[in-house]
């Protein structure tokens, strides 16, 4: 299992259609992408678990860790590699002491450099910052200083995550600051060749 928190992130759209799902998944790990988060935000609990189970048995086949974005429980009772929450420490906390130290535990810190010191200090893997730029699928202030990946850099010290409309041209600076990973969903997934397109962005690690 590759456990470096380096390199390209997938996150999923809210897709239905699971075959589609983890056809696009795969093509997209084949390309290079280095982990796979689970993000489903209008899923029932039904298909919430076949689409989490389907997602980490390509995981699995493709030596990639997976990850559940909001669900430990479904995590815990897949035994997937880990999940990612919202940043405030006591939901992250709760969340390490629910899965266990050794599965990931991310954190999104949105643009607050304070909320990525508490998160770190509860127990989170890494943490996610954004977002930087507009984006086709999450509606957020667009608002994140790229000073602040600089920032965790220099003085946090588990792996950092940029996310929110990241192409394979404006995330390249912040790699270039200090990113240890970018986090995309529609420039891969809604890419006429997903595959090339994670490709291309998994150069920015090489």
């Amino acid at each position: 299992m590759q456990t470096t928190l380096k390199g390209l992130y997938l996150v999923t759209p809210d897709w239905d259609d699971t075959a589609k799902l983890v056809e696009v998944s795969d093509a997209a790990l084949r390309g290079g992408a280095t982990l796979l988060q689970y993000r489903h935000k209008t899923a029932g609990e039904a298909q919430r678990r076949e689409q989490a189970a389907a997602l980490l048995a390509l995981c699995r086949r493709h030596g990639k860790p997976f990850i559940i974005n909001d669900y430990p429980e479904l995590c815990v009772e897949l035994d997937a590699d880990g999940v990612h929450v919202g940043g405030t420490d006591a939901a992250v906390a709760a969340v390490r002491t629910l899965v266990g130290p050794d599965r990931i535990v991310g954190a999104s810190c949105y643009g607050t450099f304070e909320l990525a010191q508490s998160a770190q200090q509860a127990g989170a893997s890494y943490v996610a910052f954004g977002g930087f730029y507009p984006s086709r699928i999450k509606k957020y202030e667009v608002s994140t200083p790229v000073d602040i990946v600089t920032r965790a850099r220099d003085a946090i010290a588990v792996p950092n995550v940029v996310i929110g409309g990241m192409t394979r041209e404006n995330s390249a600076p912040l790699v270039a600051a200090g990113a240890d990973m970018v986090a995309v969903i529609s420039s891969v997934y809604f890419a006429d060749d997903p595959q090339a397109a994670a490709r291309e962005l998994a150069k920015l690690f090489s």
